[in-house]
């Protein structure tokens, strides 16, 4: 057993609210109070329950519910309660949230809170001031004793960014915490309830009254009850009192502004609306300043690239040209030392490790294939670089498929990071079987240095890897047609040797293999136009769309130098004109399109774009009853991941069978290490594929096989 567990706790049904408000279960059809949680008889008498929402709460109120048409719909100041409510639709029910307040609330000051903090915002120098300026600006807000912006890593832990804190508090600055201490199934409800408030961690909870209706979804409820672990985690942290505003950037999760109080302290709702925006507002900020930050990089590596242009184009042997550019080599990715090996030449600059192991590096590297590898974490990868770790942690390699294979090799020094954790997170991990699921208890510093790593290679260090092999391949292909001048058995030699090079060879591969599909294409069509039955021809239709989607990555290998890699956004551009034509003219302008230039592996591409198609075939299916609507496809980078999007404004999600397309797509899902998931659009459904940008040959592509030809929408 282990802390996984937590990820299984069902805390969206906790069955019961917090007391410091009260709940009322009304039946979505009737508006009849069916049921509600809190003090409640104190607030209307006995009996509430089967009384109409209109004798509770006023006509005007109920009027509001019966004609909202979303899943939320605010309620506001109720004068005859002190209180403001809103309700949440869930399970057929309109769940009303009922809060006490001092009267309606008064927006002119708040907003004009919110305008100084946005300017405040925009003046930060990056995204370190940012995020410090974003504490204080809480910290006014809220009056929390403890306010800390918590951003989450890669590996889904967190690490406190910035802090503002009263006198006495003790402080988690630059502290990590393990993933396991925020469940996976709380990281998705913090993307939904944008803002959580505990008053009083000493709270008893209120539970829903009937007991039959204690499993309804509460997720959109502010008032919800916590896990009782949560509660004991926070109340170790000697914690009276917390509240958390999300901070979302494209949808995902970013992080969080998490606020402690020694004492019991609320937040009404003007102030969870106005950290609500706020947080917003920070969210767009940290966004223009990780672009920019990834803009100013791609720059620099750009720049370096345009001074190597013209110490490449000399008639020397590329081992003495990329030996002369040395220094530009390693100025390019930021590395601490540079070596070439070529055959018995060995050329190294900065610092290497000796040239037995620059050898051995380079050796192990030639496996990895003639695509860009890039680690910063070698001994990982390569266990015996673990006695070279002090030179060679990160390693960035090319390999020149010459006769003679030329290696390049970019190393960067071991980074010892000491990480200061709140509590020994190891701890966090471990549970016996048989033991009960208890929060940590320790929040003491707890110091781990983590050895055998560099600095992390850059998305532009990454994609300029892969521009300048394409360049070496340009110079070595110049120095070719130069030699060819000079003697006809050299270029007879070098003929031989380019017809033995794997891109020709793949090349043609990947123009037989097109070639092959189109046929089966053309039969398929042949037999569509044969048959009188619209099913037959609907799922040879289908087909043909799937295989034109393998056949365009195809034709596009045949058609690029580089057959390892694609630019997804060019290929998904062709894959949906060719999709627009076969889905007729009743469909013309219906399919809108925003691409991000993103390089993947070929083999991936042909994944995504067999998903692209099965989702649009999905939303032509289902999403408008078989009639013409708009369609939304998007494609984005998001750090090392791409996101592609396809949103309808059709009938939502239909049907739960799962056949050859549902099938599919988990499979090419898997096959990309990837998620898919579905939500509301509001009409419509709005389905996300998430994948890390992978390395050529990272996926092992796995074959669907199934009997039945019949799909329905991803469930």
């Amino acid at each position: 057993m282990d802390l996984t567990q937590c990820d299984r706790e069902p805390i969206h049904v906790p069955g019961a609210i917090q007391p410091h408000g009260a709940l009322l279960v009304a039946s979505a059809d009737d508006l009849v109070i069916v049921g509600g949680a809190g003090d409640l008889e104190a607030r209307f008498g006995a009996p509430w329950q089967g009384q109409l929402v209109a004798a509770l709460l006023g006509f005007e109120t109920a009027q509001k519910l019966a004609s909202c048409s979303t899943d939320k719909c605010p309620l506001g100041w109720l004068p005859n309660l002190g209180s403001n409510a809103v309700a949440f639709r869930a399970d057929g029910h309109w769940l009303i949230q009922i809060e006490p307040s001092e009267g309606p609330e008064l927006a002119v000051d708040i907003l004009g809170w919110i305008d100084d903090v946005g300017g405040h915002f925009e003046r930060a120098a990056g995204l370190k001031d940012l995020c410090q300026r974003a504490a204080e600006s809480f910290s006014e807000l809220t009056g929390y004793d403890r306010v800390m912006i918590y951003r989450f890593l890669d590996d889904e832990a967190g690490t406190v960014v910035a802090e503002a804190t009263k006198p006495g508090m003790s402080s988690f600055m630059n502290h990590h915490f393990p993933a396991s201490d925020i469940p996976k199934q709380a990281r998705a409800l913090y993307v939904r309830n944008r803002v959580r408030v505990i008053p009083d961690v000493h709270y008893t909870p209120q539970p829903i009254r009937p007991e039959a209706l204690a499993g309804i979804d509460l997720s959109d409820v502010e008032l919800r009850s916590v896990s009782p672990i949560h509660v004991q985690y926070l109340k170790n942290m000697g914690v009276g009192a917390s509240a958390s505003v999300s901070i979302v950037r494209d949808g995902l999760l970013w992080g969080l502004v998490a606020c402690h109080n020694q004492t019991p302290r609320n937040l009404g709702m003007a102030q969870r609306r106005a950290a609500q925006l706020v947080a917003g507002g920070m969210a767009r900020q940290i966004g223009a300043k990780e672009e920019a930050e990834v803009y100013r990089q791609r720059i620099r590596v750009r720049t370096e690239e345009d001074a190597l242009q013209g110490k490449l184009a000399g008639s020397e042997p590329l081992f003495d040209l990329l030996a002369a550019a040395s220094d530009s080599l390693m100025r390019m990715f930021d590395a601490d030392g540079f070596a070439i090996v070529h055959g018995a030449q060995v050329h190294m600059h900065g610092e290497c490790p000796d040239r037995d192991g620059v050898r051995e590096i380079a050796d192990w590297a030639r496996t990895r294939g003639a695509a860009p590898f890039h680690t910063h974490e070698l001994s990982r990868h390569f266990a015996a670089a673990s006695a070279y770790r002090a030179h060679a942690s990160g390693l960035i390699s090319l390999t020149l498929s010459t006769r003679i294979p030329t290696v390049l090799l970019w190393l960067r020094a071991e980074a010892p990071q000491v990480v200061e954790w709140a509590g020994n997170p190891h701890k966090a991990v471990a549970l016996k079987d048989g033991e009960i699921l208890t929060p940590r208890a320790s929040f003491d510093a707890w110091t781990e240095v983590v050895r055998s790593r560099a600095r992390p290679w850059s998305i532009a260090e990454t994609e300029g890897a892969h521009r300048l092999l394409a360049k070496l391949y340009d110079v070595r292909q110049n120095q070719r047609v130069r030699d060819l001048a000079d003697s006809l058995t050299v270029a007879v030699a070098d003929k031989e040797r380019l017809l033995e090079q794997k891109d020709v060879l793949l090349k043609e591969v990947n123009h037989r293999v097109q070639n092959s599909i189109q046929l089966i294409i053309t039969f398929l069509s042949m037999q569509a136009r044969s048959s009188d039955d619209p099913t037959v021809q609907r799922h040879l239709a289908e087909a043909q769309s799937r295989l034109s989607a393998v056949s365009l990555v195809y034709r596009r290998l045949y058609s690029d130098d580089n057959v390892e890699t694609v630019d997804l956004s060019r290929y998904l551009e062709e894959l949906v004109k060719d999709l627009d034509t076969a889905m007729g003219p009743e469909w013309a302008g219906c399919v809108a399109t925003d691409f991000a230039p993103v390089i993947i592996p070929a083999d991936d591409a042909v994944r995504v774009g067999l998903i692209l198609v099965e989702l649009v075939i999905n939303a032509q299916k289902y999403a408008y009853g078989g009639a013409p609507g708009p369609i939304s496809i998007i494609l984005e980078q998001h750090r090392n991941r791409f996101r592609l999007i396809v949103s309808d404004r059709g009938g939502g999600r239909s049907g739960t069978r799962r056949g050859f397309g549902s099938r599919m797509l988990d499979a090419m899902v898997k096959s990309l290490s990837g998620t898919m998931e579905d939500s509301d659009n509001l009409p419509g459904l709005r389905v996300i594929l998430s994948a890390p940008i992978g390395t050529p040959g990272t996926h092992a592509y796995q074959p669907v096989f199934a009997s039945e030809s019949n799909s329905d929408r991803a469930d």
